[in-house]
């Protein structure tokens, strides 16, 4: 069986954070199923830019399903909403809690999982003007980080996605995988490309 990604879709999220990730998991075979957390359960999310973007279905019909990660797309409204959804923070701390991963990106590190101190160990990054939000001791300045002992996952921003769906394909799929996705993408230089 594949491996499986539940995106987590929040009234303001990012979209190039929301779409790349999304785009590079299905390209790399891993069944990517979009969650609504937007408050009253529509499927319609609106994101940061006004772009809008159709749900497969309210994470509440979801959030139990058997996932290999779940994605946090950034956007600081959409990460304000993530981390006042109880759903979403009770879903993310059971990825947590059973071993799979969690990836976050740009404003949802420290908006959701350094708020809701989700990862008592743990080190991340996130958007460099929220460096504040994660406590200092934890903070890695790395465009992605991996953070292997507790399968966390989280990167700094839009022009970090390709890094970050990249890496979450890696630890899903292999380094052979992220690298056949990498070289259909004319990658800029510096960011890496999973090849030998």
């Amino acid at each position: 069986m594949s491996a499986s990604a539940l995106i987590c879709l929040a009234p303001g999220c990012e979209e190039t954070e929301a779409v790349t990730t999304i785009d590079l998991l299905v390209r790399a075979g891993i069944r990517a199923t979009t969650a609504s957390v937007a408050s009253d359960g529509d499927l319609t999310i609106t994101c940061s830019r006004g772009v809008k973007l159709l749900a497969d279905a309210p994470l509440v019909s979801v959030a139990d399903g058997e996932f290999d990660v779940i994605v946090l797309p950034g956007g600081l409204k959409g990460a304000e909403c993530l981390r006042d959804s109880p759903l979403l923070v009770e879903t993310v701390r059971q990825f947590h809690l059973s071993g799979r991963i969690v990836a976050a990106i740009c404003a949802a590190p420290g908006t959701v999982l350094a708020h809701h101190n989700i990862f008592v160990l743990g080190n991340m990054t996130g958007f460099p003007g929220l460096k504040a939000t994660i406590p200092a001791d934890s903070w890695m300045d790395k465009r992605c980080y991996y953070d292997e002992r507790v399968k966390l996952l989280t990167s700094q921003g839009p022009g970090t996605s390709i890094d970050f769906a990249l890496k979450i394909i890696d630890l899903l799929a292999g380094k052979e995988k992220a690298a056949e996705v990498a070289a259909q993408l004319v990658l800029a230089a510096g960011i890496y490309n999973y090849a030998d």
